[in-house]
């Protein structure tokens, strides 16, 4: 059933990491305010399972790996040729490593930064021109650790403030060209990588400890955000980094 409180009803659609996860709760929402929406990712069989019954012409399972260039340009003219045009951009494919940084290996930073930053990297440069043609929007899924520090998570911390300084950057090079840039924040997040926590308390303790709402986010929780991000309702917020994140950003790290 189409809701269509964003307003972003026929516009066309690329979200990636759209298989799972918030990627797929982005995904999601856009096709149920009207949107039509290519989802991207490296594995062809979740894809398909989120674009079946949508109606024919609004979904598109695009698979591909945007950390390689080529897959982004293709990914782009796939969602382009199949819906006419491009208007919203959401760059959600992302990689975790933690850890002590002395042991993190050339491989493991080299596919964290592959996923996370040049993934950002190829998905913008591709896109941008549509972008500039529809006067459309970027909307990036960064994270709290892109805006301060964590322990035992350098690397990662790092890809994430790199994608946050991409943001602030592109929307002031794109700004007078009619794009807007923005990004959200979440904190710890149940997705299909930690949700075997949920039922772990106490695993799952110290990171609700730290959340002033009193309970770790959903991929539910993200796709308003982005929604209104890409929606005329935000036509004059760019640059802009939203922290959905449940308080946890509020507190300066003391403990209670």
């Amino acid at each position: 059933m189409t809701v269509n409180r964003y307003g972003v009803e026929g516009r066309s659609v690329l979200v990636t990491g759209g298989g799972s996860g918030i990627g797929a709760a982005i995904a999601r929402a856009f096709l149920d305010n009207g949107a039509r929406v290519a989802v991207s990712g490296r594995r062809e069989a979740p894809l398909r399972r989120l674009v079946h019954g949508a109606p024919e012409g609004t979904a598109l399972a695009a698979v591909g790996d945007v950390g390689l260039a080529a897959d982004a340009r293709r990914v782009v003219d796939e969602t382009v040729s199949a819906f006419g045009g491009l208007d919203v951009v959401v760059s959600n494919a992302a990689g975790y490593a933690s850890g002590d940084l002395a042991d993190l290996s050339v491989h493991d930073w080299e596919q964290l930064r592959r996923t996370n930053v040049d993934g950002f990297l190829h998905l913008a440069q591709a896109a941008l021109p549509h972008l500039v043609a529809s006067r459309g929007n970027l909307v990036a899924v960064a994270s709290v650790s892109g805006l301060h520090g964590d322990w035992g998570q350098a690397a990662y911390n790092a890809t994430k403030h790199a994608v946050v300084g991409f943001v602030r950057s592109l929307a002031l090079d794109y700004g007078d060209r009619g794009v807007r840039v923005n990004a959200i924040a979440p904190s710890f997040t149940l997705t299909e990588m930690t949700e075997a926590m949920d039922e772990d308390e106490a695993a799952i303790a110290p990171f609700v400890d730290r959340i002033a709402l009193g309970r770790p986010g959903r991929p539910a929780d993200m796709a308003p955000a982005v929604l209104f991000l890409a929606s005329d309702d935000a036509a004059y917020i760019t640059g802009s980094v939203l922290t959905v994140d449940g308080g946890t950003s509020a507190s300066t790290g003391q403990p209670r």
